[in-house]
């Protein structure tokens, strides 16, 4: 595998830490893991805030600050994470991380 993760390090209320197999680290905020998350309903969402910026959206399930809930691996290649509104579709495969974390700016952790 390419780029596989060496370790993963969740905080629950901060983020997620990777440190890659190549050396390379990476950290995602909580909040940017869930605004981008891969699954099909947040993929179409995004798409529509693009076309339309006054997009209503969801209603938020949980109350209080977004958190990770947990995470787990999804066979070697991703990491599924659930998040306090009720998300928990997304599947981070390690390739889609390492393209977030090439596009997105980086994040005090």
């Amino acid at each position: 595998m390419q780029h596989a993760p060496a370790q993963l390090d969740l905080d629950r209320e901060k983020g997620l830490t990777v440190v890659w197999n190549d050396g390379h680290s990476d950290f995602f905020s909580i909040p940017l893991l869930r605004a981008m998350s891969p699954s099909a309903d947040a993929r179409a969402l995004r798409e529509e805030m693009s076309r339309n910026p006054l997009t209503v959206l969801p209603p938020s399930r949980g109350g209080g600050p977004l958190q990770a809930l947990g995470a787990e691996l999804v066979g070697n290649y991703a990491i599924r994470i659930r998040f306090s509104d009720g998300h928990d579709t997304g599947i981070y495969s390690w390739k889609y991380l390492r393209e977030l974390a090439a596009k997105a700016p980086k994040e005090p952790r």
